[in-house]
């Protein structure tokens, strides 16, 4: 008995019906998938996440980056003076070493000096408290690394004298890769300079009156 063979020709329409199928569907995953990844990166762009002065992640709609960038910054400059200004016997080394994570070696080198003078002995033979006040700072971010300029307000509890100060400092800020939870606003504090310290009454003035 002979064994019936189907048309060659029906054969190959069959299979070419299979390939064109085959390819189709691939052509159509691709463009599904290429669809997916646009729509995430355009996503991942129109988002972006802030950290406020308590180091607080918040997700933030971008309206611009310029305005994050302002916003961080100057959360990051908030940050770092607390940490390196507000200190006292009890809680000098933690922050230094917090707000050493936020600056470079300009940073690191002005924290030796101050070792260096005594200053950290004083606060500890002393039991002397810095409290800082209030924190002013202006940034230029048209371009990297974006220079500002802080005015921070502290006073030292001696017992029982308060003295309070102004301080006036400037450096540059550049990006980081963020490091959670050490630098968790990406941005480092480069050539960090102490200007200006004066003796300020006009602080307490104010508050008296207020």
């Amino acid at each position: 008995m002979k064994t019936p063979y189907k048309n060659i020709y029906n054969v190959l329409k069959i299979n070419r019906f299979i390939v064109l199928t085959v390819v189709a569907a691939a052509l159509l995953t691709s463009i599904i998938s290429i669809v997916m990844v646009v729509k995430l990166h355009k996503e991942s762009v129109n988002n972006a996440f802030v950290v406020n002065g308590d180091g607080q992640v918040i997700p933030l709609k971008m309206i611009s980056q310029l305005e994050n960038l302002s916003v961080e910054a100057l959360a990051h400059l908030d940050l770092f003076h607390t940490y390196f200004y507000n200190i006292d016997a009890s809680n000098y080394e933690k922050n230094l070493e917090r707000a050493l994570w936020l600056g470079n070696s300009s940073v690191d080198a002005l924290y030796r000096q101050k070792k260096a003078d005594g200053v950290y002995n004083r606060l500890l033979q002393y039991s002397l408290v810095q409290k800082v006040l209030s924190i002013d700072s202006k940034i230029d971010t048209q371009s990297e690394p974006y220079r500002f300029e802080t005015k921070t307000i502290f006073e030292i509890n001696r017992g029982s004298i308060v003295d309070t100060y102004e301080l006036t400092t400037t450096g540059n800020i550049i990006h980081v890769n963020r490091n959670f939870p050490k630098n968790t606003h990406g941005l480092l504090i480069t050539n960090f300079f102490e200007n200006t310290l004066r003796k300020t009454e006009d602080y307490n003035d104010e508050n008296r009156k207020e």
